[in-house]
């Protein structure tokens, strides 16, 4: 039998693992009960678990019997997104508020199938360490499990990740040759000047009007200040203010997102906000601070190891449905910290359904799961040499 027909055969189990953790999902660094189910699972199947790392992350390590040889890194993202669900489906979140929005559930069970697998067919030589990660969802789960020595206890040669990707065209698998998620910086502007009755604006400092012309001024910093031959996406997100009808408010609060694929157009758009937040302050007589904090480093992959990532998929989906020349996407993603710490790729996969990521109605295809979990495993045996 094929690594995928071995999978294949208990993919009832991880529908069944999915389900669970879709039902009751949790936020970044929050992840108990899902990280409860992971080391449950990987000492079912006779894997050493090592937990705690960032709070909730736990690794696995399964090592070959074939001896020594490289160390491939395999990682999975735990955490929900806070955002109701609309789906209407049996399995549900029983959390109001809190959803597997993004398929994250899908990533862990996909990371369990492969150490099931790979636990009982150790047929290599060298070791696999399974990461499962709290916290992607823009909280810094990466970086956290890196700075309390996730690489320093667990090097790895190589390392590899993926994502489900709702296109309506299932198995496809995509990998783009070296930048291939945005990086992003995330924006609070706190404006501050004089509240006043309504009736009355001429005493006022009106942080209302110094708000929206903010935010108009905001908007062309990408396309009259960045290179068309760049990419940048500037977005206002947010905004608070005001508690009643007949109160202007002495404070606002815009907040939002800047995503890039060089980090020189981030410092470019960083020093645009400065100074318009500076005019602003000045134009309208208020106070404007503005926290602008990178997020998420851009996540390039490894040119010389997407050619063995795309083998390893084909392997399982067929060559005809495996693209190497993906365009990078605007979205982010922290394995780009890994990334930047070990060589390695990440790639994502279509799967039925076309309703996005983030979006309340988003519906995880189970299909996937042995798919998933069967290219994490070859990947394994490719470069660890299993027969």
């Amino acid at each position: 039998m094929s690594v995928i027909e071995k999978i294949e055969s208990f993919k009832g189990d991880l529908v069944d693992i999915r389900h669970d953790i879709h039902m009751h999902p949790e936020i970044g660094f929050e992840e108990k009960r899902t990280s409860a189910i992971v080391i449950e699972h990987l000492q079912r199947y006779g894997v050493e678990v090592h937990s705690g790392i960032a709070g909730t992350g736990v690794v696995g390590i399964i090592k070959g019997t074939k001896g020594e040889g490289p160390t491939i890194g395999l990682r999975a993202d735990m955490d929900a997104l806070p955002m109701e669900e609309m789906t209407n489906l049996s399995y549900a979140s029983k959390h109001p508020g809190v959803f597997h929005g993004c398929g994250h559930d899908g990533h862990t069970t996909m990371l369990l199938g492969t150490a099931r697998y790979l636990a009982a067919h150790r047929d290599f030589a060298g070791t696999v360490v399974l990461i499962f990660q709290p916290a992607e969802e823009g909280l810094g789960g990466a970086r956290r499990m890196i700075a309390e020595g996730l690489f320093e206890r667990f090097p790895c040669d190589e390392i590899y990740g993926m994502h489900n990707r709702p296109n309506g065209k299932p198995f496809e698998v995509y990998i783009s040759p070296a930048a291939a998620m945005a990086g992003a910086d995330f924006f609070d502007i706190h404006i501050t000047g004089a509240g006043a009755h309504a009736a009355m604006p001429e005493v006022s400092k009106d942080v209302i009007v110094a708000a929206t012309a903010l935010v108009q001024a905001l908007q062309p910093i990408v396309s009259r200040n960045v290179a068309a031959s760049k990419r940048a996406v500037l977005s206002v997100t947010q905004i608070h203010a005001g508690t009643a009808y007949n109160v202007l408010p002495g404070e606002a609060k815009i907040t939002g997102t800047v995503r890039y694929l060089d980090r020189a157009v981030s410092q470019l758009v960083h020093e645009r906000m400065t100074a318009v937040c500076e005019g602003i302050a000045r134009t309208y007589d208020v106070e404007v601070q503005l926290d602008h904090r990178n997020v998420f480093d851009v996540l390039i992959n490894t040119t010389s190891l997407v050619g063995p990532y795309a083998e390893a998929a084909a392997d399982i989906v067929g060559v005809e449905n495996v693209f190497t020349d993906a365009d990078a996407v605007m979205g982010s993603e922290d394995f780009a910290d890994m990334l930047a710490t070990a060589p390695g790729v990440y790639c994502s996969i279509g799967h039925a359904g076309t309703v996005p990521v983030h979006n309340a109605g988003f519906i995880f295809d189970d299909n996937l799961l042995p798919v998933g979990a069967a290219i994490f495993a070859r990947i394994v045996e490719r470069r660890l040499g299993a027969a």
